[in-house]
């Protein structure tokens, strides 16, 4: 089969690798990714690698000499490979090579190969295809594993033997998954029995490593696709067993509760809808995690779930050091948005309180938006009538608070009067009676006891400070 690279925007940069390659006897072909969304029409990457059967390295000098003697080359000598940048692209070059693998490890042992070898090295059969650049046969798509019927056929199949080649590199596990929700594919039955037989094996792949291709999955279209691969094959509960742990659902006395893994299942295809933010669906994923610790069965009541944003709030920061995932303002922002993912739904009666919503409004702050979109993603029910109930109760809320926000201005609020206004009215030093009286102040807002204006505040604080047996200076 041979592959029209005329209108190709990289036509001339293929002939330059094709040229330099030519003239130090070398062999040159497109492998990877590249060649998969080429033949899918899917948005070129800007990711091409390149595969030599003699030297990646020299091959990579070569061809940043012919296309400018400026050009850098980042050489990575214990992997053989090279990596140029140029224009918007990241050119990546490797010698072919063999790869054999010992049980602990995901780190071959390498030695150099032909381009069959490099092929057989692939995970799926739809990245094992490439197009040669070489002058004598430039285009000839080479396709040992019948990829490109696969990509019609839309499943993932592994080149060679599914259990070793996931054994071989448990990470591959990963990238089927990643690759069907993505793709939207199907995983080939004998591949993905192969991943429940060795799901195991994930615990020797680096945590920064699978939630490269979890976070991926969770950008997908539909996440929930891959989440519920994850689960069926057992990674999941080796990789977030909490999600799991909310799956089933339990009766006593005729009373059951639903089942909060499919919801939150639900929810993050919901919100995916409406948001490409990674922390905000991370935040969807999580918003119920901590329903399976408070789960309990109430006679009279029924299933109640006391606390669980709050405690679910405390888990986000344990999950996310042992996934190793940011500690920083993202893990904060989940923190906030599972806290609060119950708040707004608690509003939604006539006669709720302005001070409630000044409080909703200061406790969310720029987020108020995010947070709407994740609990209007959180109505997952059935019934059109109950949903469209729901949703108009969002909106009625929503005018509310905008309605006390133009009012009060409480939205990432600062307090009308300083801590250093504090001290000098009072001549005071540092101390805990600052921290009260601003406290004080914040308070009497949100209740809505003095308006969110400096006159009304300064007031206050004298009345306040005069309590504490504070006078002016």
């Amino acid at each position: 089969m041979k592959i029209n690279l005329t209108q190709n925007k990289n036509l001339k940069l293929f002939k330059i690798i094709s040229e330099a390659a030519e003239k130090n006897n070398q062999s040159v072909y497109i492998v990877g990714g590249y060649v998969r969304d080429l033949l899918m029409k899917r948005k070129a990457s800007t990711d091409i690698d390149f595969v030599t059967e003699q030297s990646g390295i020299e091959l990579a000098q070569n061809v940043a000499q012919d296309i400018d003697p400026k050009l850098k080359v980042s050489v990575f000598k214990t992997y053989g490979t090279a990596m140029i940048k140029y224009k918007d692209l990241e050119l990546e070059f490797v010698g072919a090579r063999k790869e054999s693998y010992t049980e602990n490890s995901r780190k071959p042992e390498v030695e150099g190969g032909t381009l069959e070898d490099d092929q057989k090295r692939r995970d799926f059969t739809i990245n094992a295809m490439a197009i040669s650049l070489n002058k004598d046969n430039f285009g000839d798509l080479i396709d040992p594993f019948n990829g490109v019927e696969d990509l019609e056929k839309e499943i993932l199949r592994t080149p060679l033997e599914p259990a070793q080649t996931y054994s071989d590199d448990p990470l591959r596990m990963m990238r089927a998954v990643r690759f069907a929700s993505t793709l939207n594919f199907t995983i080939e039955e004998h591949s993905l029995e192969a991943i429940r037989q060795e799901a195991e094996r994930i615990k020797i792949v680096s945590m920064e490593r699978i939630m490269v291709e979890f976070n991926k999955i969770m950008l997908s279209e539909k996440p929930s696709a891959g989440l519920k691969l994850m689960e069926q094959t057992g990674l999941l509960k080796l990789v977030i067993p909490e999600l799991i742990e909310l799956k089933g659902v339990e009766e006593v006395e005729g009373q059951t509760h639903k089942d909060n893994f499919y919801h939150t299942l639900e929810v993050v295809d919901n919100i995916s809808v409406n948001t490409d933010n990674l922390w905000l669906r991370w935040a969807a994923l999580l918003h119920d995690i901590g329903k399976a610790p408070t789960k309990k069965f109430v006679e009279g009541t029924g299933w109640t779930f006391h606390g669980h944003e709050f405690l679910g709030s405390k888990m986000v920061k344990t999950l996310f050091q042992r996934l190793k995932l940011p500690l920083g303002s993202d893990m904060k922002y989940v923190q906030k948005m599972v806290k609060l993912s119950s708040r707004p739904i608690a509003l939604i009666t006539d006669d709720t309180s302005d001070s409630a919503l000044r409080r909703l409004l200061f406790d969310a702050g720029e987020n108020l938006e995010d947070l709407f979109t994740l609990c209007k993603a959180d109505i997952t029910t059935k019934n059109s009538k109950k949903q469209e109930k729901f949703k108009k109760n969002f909106e009625y809320v929503a005018v509310k608070i905008k309605e006390v926000e133009e009012k009060d201005q409480v939205r990432n609020f600062q307090p009308p009067i300083t801590g250093e206004e504090i001290m000098q009215m009072f001549n005071l030093q540092p101390g805990r009676e600052i921290g009260i009286l601003k406290e004080k102040v914040k308070e009497a807002i949100l209740e809505g006891e003095i308006p969110n204006e400096k006159e009304e505040a300064t007031k206050f604080v004298i009345a306040e400070a005069e309590k504490l047996g504070l006078t002016m200076s």
